[in-house]
């Protein structure tokens, strides 16, 4: 190729380092190059935390419109900066052999603040900050900005900070790496981390098959699959996402792991999986619907629900299939008003005889086979509330003696039908006082397990909604205890739809108790 190579680069050290060994190997083949450096937003801002500045792609985003412009051939970038969907006619031209991708504590004095209560760790990373605080949930974070020496020089100075956290690869490129420093090597890095990206034009073909040339096919198939499960549960700089993909020569197969956390570390969904090199094109997908099945969806949802204008407000996250279902240009949103943690049931409890046991939620259902094998259950007689519930335990435990629509109705049931005089009921901490209340003035006594803990979590809405749809009579409260206003309760049952009446107007019930059902009431209201 006669034509001279223009790389264009941030002016960093690092990303001029990383600029320089694509111009060494391109040069090693026989290519005329050039570096030319430019300028990002994030280099520029040093105020704020990342995940605040509110731009996908802010390092790369100067060097797109360089490329687009034709001020320049190609774009150096670390890949785990790289948003994962690129501008419209630029590709991935290559990725280089991929250096460590571990994350690194570099710390002031001794490593000893870790097993004490209160520490203070530097970080602008979302994604560092939720695993450190889901590993050390006492500890205190602070944000640290600028290039790999100016942070190195803040956390020297510093005289608060127990330590701060950096890619390995960042600093042994540099030849920086402190002694005071180790690998946090249970610490699932930001996809693509440790690599560098090559971008160019699509159009560009003898620049694109000249970069094809210093591709690494091994580093281009574990970074592709970590970028791919990031789009998929549509993260970023926003939400705390890490990956890793790797390849095993000996068994020759590749090994993912994925995670998820919310914010404060306080919730963490993990995955892993493992499958032979030409069998791992679905790895992705795979874990990252998983994640999402896992309630992953509600994490990574972190929008504003107070400032916009919308006419519908859900008081559980709905899926985007669900979304779908309301009539076009009705404005909704969404957020969990009431955060579920399941238990763990004592063993020796769920081992015992149970003659006739309750169930009302799907959430108890997890709570006992995520305790004990459902083969170790002694459950004689199963009574529940809910189809779907039926439907659960039937899979996960055994067959069900009676389901009833609501927990009234399945206590009235029980008074006229039961065999024996007791019950084992798991519950939640928060629950309805119906069915132990009207089995126990019919004498029967009610052993009550809680099998999971709800927790309110409401927001305040603002006037313009006019309707809000309720699943629980936990998320009405939970409604009350941040709203006045009284908009249209769309309920999605009976017992819902009780607890509604004590404070709203007008209320309304769904045909049946599902999500759609209630969307449906919805979409009468707003022909």
């Amino acid at each position: 190729m006669s034509k001279t190579i223009r790389i264009g680069t941030r002016d960093s050290q690092l990303a001029l380092w990383q600029a320089n060994i694509v111009k060494i190997q391109l040069e090693h083949l026989g290519h005329n190059c050039v570096l030319v450096p430019v300028k990002s937003t994030g280099d520029i801002v040093l105020d704020k935390p990342l995940y605040e500045l509110g731009v996908t792609g802010i390092f790369t985003k100067t060097l797109d419109i360089a490329l687009l412009n034709g001020d320049i051939d190609v774009a150096v970038h670390s890949l785990k900066d790289v948003p994962t969907q690129m501008p419209e006619g630029i590709i991935q031209a290559a990725v280089l052999k991929r250096g460590n991708t571990r994350d690194m504590l570099v710390f002031n004095d001794s490593e000893e603040f870790m097993s004490q209560k209160d520490a203070i760790i530097a970080t602008s990373s979302l994604r560092r900050r939720a695993q450190w605080l889901n590993r050390f949930p006492t500890h205190k974070i602070e944000d640290i900005r600028g290039n790999v020496n100016s942070r190195l020089e803040k956390l020297e100075n510093s005289k608060t900070w127990n330590g701060a956290i950096f890619a390995a690869a960042g600093l042994g490129r540099l030849e920086l790496t402190p002694e005071n420093s180790f690998n946090l090597d249970w610490m699932i890095p930001a996809p693509g981390q440790g690599a560098v990206m090559i971008a160019a034009l699509k159009e560009n073909t003898e620049v694109v098959e000249a970069c094809k040339e210093i591709n690494d096919e091994t580093t281009e198939i574990c970074t592709g699959i970590e970028r791919k499960f990031l789009r998929i549960l549509e993260g970023g700089c926003s939400s705390p996402i890490g990956a890793i993909a790797f390849h095993r020569d000996k068994q020759n197969d590749i090994c993912f792991k994925g995670v998820l956390l919310s914010r404060d570390g306080t919730r963490k969904i993990e995955v892993e999986k493992i499958e032979p090199l030409g069998s791992h094109h679905n790895i992705a997908s795979f874990c990252a619907n998983y994640i999402l099945d896992k309630g992953g969806n509600k994490l990574v949802d972190t929008r504003d629900y107070t400032s916009r204008d919308e006419k519908i407000f859900s008081t559980k996250a709905l899926t985007d299939e669900q979304k779908k279902l309301f009539h076009q240009g009705l404005k909704v949103n969404h957020a969990d008003f009431v955060k579920v943690n399941i238990n763990r049931i004592s063993p020796i409890v769920l081992k015992q005889d149970h003659r006739n046991v309750v169930i009302t939620s799907q959430n108890a259902v997890e709570a006992i086979i995520n305790s004990v094998p459902a083969e170790d259950l002694k459950f004689t007689n199963i009574y529940c509330v809910g189809r779907r519930t039926k439907k659960l335990i039937e899979q996960k435990i055994g067959p069900v003696v009676h389901q009833a629509k609501n927990a009234e109705t399945l206590a009235n049931y029980l008074v006229d039908y039961l065999e024996g005089t007791e019950v084992s009921y798991f519950c939640s901490d928060i629950r309805l006082d119906a069915l132990p209340t009207i089995l126990r003035e019919s004498n029967i006594t009610v052993n009550e397990i809680e099998a999971y803990t709800t927790k309110y979590e409401g927001l305040e809405i603002t006037n313009t909604i006019e309707g809000v749809m309720f699943f629980s009579p936990s998320t009405v409260d939970s409604f009350i205890k941040h709203n006045n206003s009284k908009p249209i309760a769309f309920c999605i049952g009976e017992t819902t739809a009780k607890q509604a009446r004590n404070h709203f107007d007008d209320v309304r019930v769904a045909k049946v108790p599902t999500v759609e059902s209630v969307i449906e009431l919805v979409n009468e209201v707003y022909v």
